[in-house]
């Protein structure tokens, strides 16, 4: 996090990290499309010619509260490739939250755990306590024959205490809960650890509002939590 009361600016950076081809980049590009263009910045994309992310997605979206400060969210992904571990470090550093992507099939079970093993190392790596950084699972490619059933979930959710969230990131099924579950764990951290709503006047509550009022929520879990805002004529 980064906080500057001079031009009143705080800044959370998350990450999603995960197996190559699990849904880290198709999460992005879903939240991208759909937040209101002038809430969202560029999505930027260094791919190889196997379209697997070499480096990072970086989603800046812009939003200002009722006391006056900017709140700015920096999304990015890491490179699932084992080959870029260092270069998934180094976008893991500074982290305020991670969305762990992993494919539900039962064959990617080895890989998913794997890859949780190295999250958990590449945090000790940069200096991040993991019992200190919110951690949110996805579960995603539900909609796949061989993937793991919704009491499987349960369990795994029972196991390890982290929010699970159930998704199809390619129908856009689940990104949106998952951005909310992790928002919300960054959030609450944060507020334990450095008191943030005291110290930018900002409710958890107006925090969260003000991101998803600006974000197309049809069709989604949260479209009933937040109501989009009338534009005036």
């Amino acid at each position: 996090m980064q906080l500057n009361h001079a031009q009143r600016e705080l800044t959370l950076k998350l990450v999603y990290y995960g197996p190559g081809l699990s849904g880290k980049t198709t999460n992005l590009r879903c939240i991208h499309a759909r937040a209101r263009p002038e809430a969202r910045g560029r999505l930027l994309s260094v791919e190889t010619h196997e379209d697997r992310t070499l480096f990072f997605d970086l989603l800046p979206v812009f939003i200002t509260s009722d006391s006056g400060f900017k709140v700015k969210l920096k999304l990015f992904t890491v490179p699932g490739q084992v080959v870029h571990d260092a270069t998934r470090r180094v976008v893991l550093q500074g982290t305020d939250a991670v969305a762990f992507i992993a494919d539900s099939r039962r064959s990617a079970a080895m890989e998913n755990n794997a890859y949780w093993r190295r999250l958990r190392a590449n945090m000790r790596e940069n200096g991040l306590d993991a019992t200190q950084v919110p951690v949110v699972i996805q579960f995603n490619k539900r909609d796949l024959p061989d993937a793991q059933t919704d009491a499987e979930l349960e369990e795994a959710r029972k196991r390890g205490g982290e929010p699970v969230v159930g998704a199809v990131a390619l129908r856009g099924e689940g990104v949106m809960e998952t951005l909310h579950a992790l928002l919300q764990a960054a959030w609450r951290n944060l507020d334990e650890r450095m008191r943030l709503s005291r110290n930018i006047g900002l409710t958890e509550k107006e925090f969260l509002t003000h991101i998803f009022q600006q974000m197309d929520l049809k069709g989604t879990g949260l479209e009933a939590l937040y109501p989009p805002v009338e534009k005036p004529r």
